[in-house]
C-alpha cells in the first residue's frame, strides 16, 4: 500500500513538473522578462523624385563598406541590381540584462530582402505567387529572386543568443577602417551566437515600401515637406553641404505639411550633432547609443549635397520591420532615422558642370545617387543624343563591375 502511494506521489510530481515546463515554453513569448531590455537603431535611405515620392535607385549599391566577416550570400556588388526604393542601412539590436540569459530574435521584412547580417543567423526569403497570395520559400542565394522586391518577404533570425553582460570576448576586427565598428561603443551586453561574438545583432537590406515623408524642392531651394502617414514625425532636418560649408533647418512634430527655407551655410557640425543626438535620446536611445549611431553615419549623412533627415515614427518601424524577441523584453526602443536624398537645383547645376568638365572627383561625391540625378537632368533638358550618351557613360562607369 505504501509503495502504491509512493509511486502515485512520484507520478504526480513528474506530471506537475512536466506541465510547468510546458507552460513555461508556451508562455515564453507572452510573459515579459524584467531581465531583458532591447534597443535598436537603423537608417532608411531613399531618393525623392520630382513629385516628392521615393523613386527607384541603385539601393544596393556597389560600395563595400563592411568587414569581410559579415555574411552576405553574394548580395554585395549584385550585378542584377535590385530595384528597390529604400536602402535599410545598418540596423543594430542591442540587448541588456543584469544576468546571463538566452534569447531568440527574429526580424521580418515584407517587401524587402535582408542582404547582410552578423553573427550567423537563420536566413529566409519567401516569394508570393498569384492572386491567392501563396508563398514559396526561395533558396538562400540569388536564384529566383524578384529583383523588383514587390513579391518578396525577407526574414532573419538568431536562435540561442547567449546574452552575457559581464563577458569580455575578443570581437572580430580587420585592419582596414569601417563604419561597422563604431556601433560597439556602448554598454550593451556581449552576445554569443553559434560561436561568434559581437556587441549587437547586425543586419541590412533593400526594400520597396512608402516612406512617411515626401519632399519637393523649389527652384529657390525651399523644401516643401508632406507627412503622408498617420503618425506624427518627431523631427525633420533639412540639411545641405556645399564644399564643406553646411547649414540646416529643423522642424518638430510634423503632422501635415511644413515648408523649410533653404539652409544658410553658416552652421557647425558640432551643433548639428548635438541636436540630432538629443532627438535620438528623446526617442528612447541611451546617450552612448545615440553617439554611436551618429558616429557611424556622420560621413554619409553630412556629405556633399542636400537631404532631409528625419526620425521615423515608431509605429511605422513596427509595420515595416516586425520584430519578435523571446523572452519578451520589459522595455524595447526602436529608433530609425530616415534619409531622403534631394535633387536640388544646385545639385543639378553641380553635376552638369562636373560632366561638362569631366570632373570625376565631383561626380564621385554623389556616388550611388548619380543615377536619379542624371535622370532628372535628362528629363528637364534639350540635350542632343551625344550629350545624353555622355551622361549615361558617366553613370555606367560608376556601377558595379
Amino acid at each position: 500500500m505504501k509503495s502504491t502511494i509512493r509511486l502515485a506521489l512520484v507520478a504526480a510530481v513528474v506530471l506537475i513538473a512536466s506541465a510547468a515546463v510546458f507552460l513555461t515554453a508556451a508562455d515564453s513569448k507572452s510573459v515579459p522578462s524584467g531581465d531583458l531590455t532591447a534597443h535598436e537603431w537603423g537608417t532608411f535611405t531613399s531618393v525623392a523624385g520630382e513629385d516628392g515620392s521615393a523613386v527607384d535607385w541603385d539601393a544596393l549599391g556597389c560600395k563595400d563598406d563592411l568587414p569581410a566577416f559579415v555574411n552576405d550570400f553574394g548580395y554585395r556588388g549584385f550585378k542584377g541590381r535590385l530595384t528597390g526604393t529604400v536602402r535599410m542601412e545598418t540596423p543594430v539590436i542591442y540587448l541588456y540584462s543584469p544576468k546571463e540569459i538566452d534569447a531568440h530574435v527574429k526580424v521580418t521584412f515584407p517587401q524587402g530582402l535582408i542582404t547582410e547580417w552578423y553573427p550567423r543567423a537563420e536566413y529566409e526569403v519567401r516569394q508570393t505567387n498569384g492572386a491567392a497570395g501563396s508563398a514559396r520559400k526561395l533558396p538562400a542565394n540569388l536564384n529566383g529572386i524578384d529583383t523588383s522586391l514587390r513579391t518578396l518577404t525577407g526574414a532573419i533570425g538568431w536562435r540561442n543568443i547567449h546574452v552575457q553582460p559581464h563577458a569580455t570576448h575578443t570581437l572580430p576586427r580587420e585592419s582596414g577602417s569601417s563604419r561597422y565598428y563604431a556601433a560597439r561603443e556602448t554598454d550593451s551586453a556581449s552576445l554569443t551566437v553559434d560561436g561568434q561574438h559581437e556587441k549587437f545583432l547586425f543586419y541590412r537590406g533593400v526594400g520597396r515600401f512608402p516612406v512617411p515623408l515626401s519632399v519637393r524642392v523649389s527652384n529657390e531651394g525651399t523644401a516643401h515637406v508632406e507627412n503622408r502617414g498617420d503618425a506624427t514625425v518627431p523631427v525633420v532636418i533639412y540639411f545641405e553641404n556645399r564644399g564643406g560649408r553646411l547649414g540646416y533647418r529643423k522642424a518638430d512634430f510634423v503632422k501635415g505639411t511644413v515648408t523649410l527655407d533653404p539652409p544658410r551655410l553658416l552652421d557647425s557640425f558640432s551643433q548639428l550633432r548635438h541636436d540630432l543626438e538629443t532627438a535620438l535620446i528623446g526617442q528612447g536611445l541611451f546617450p552612448k547609443e545615440a553617439s554611436a549611431m551618429v558616429e557611424t553615419w556622420k560621413d554619409s549623412w553630412f556629405e556633399e549635397g542636400a537631404r532631409l533627415i528625419y526620425i521615423v515614427p515608431s509605429r511605422s518601424i513596427d509595420s515595416i520591420l516586425p520584430l519578435e524577441i523571446t523572452p519578451r523584453p520589459l522595455k524595447t526602443a526602436r529608433v530609425f532615422v530616415g534619409r531622403i536624398e534631394l535633387v536640388t537645383p544646385e545639385t543639378l547645376r553641380s553635376v552638369e558642370r562636373a560632366i561638362s568638365s569631366n570632373d570625376r572627383v565631383t561626380l564621385d561625391r554623389y556616388g550611388r545617387f548619380l543615377d536619379p540625378i542624371l535622370k532628372r537632368i535628362e528629363s528637364g533638358s534639350s540635350r542632343n543624343s551625344s550629350q545624353t550618351q555622355q551622361l549615361r557613360k558617366a553613370l555606367e562607369d560608376r556601377r558595379c563591375g
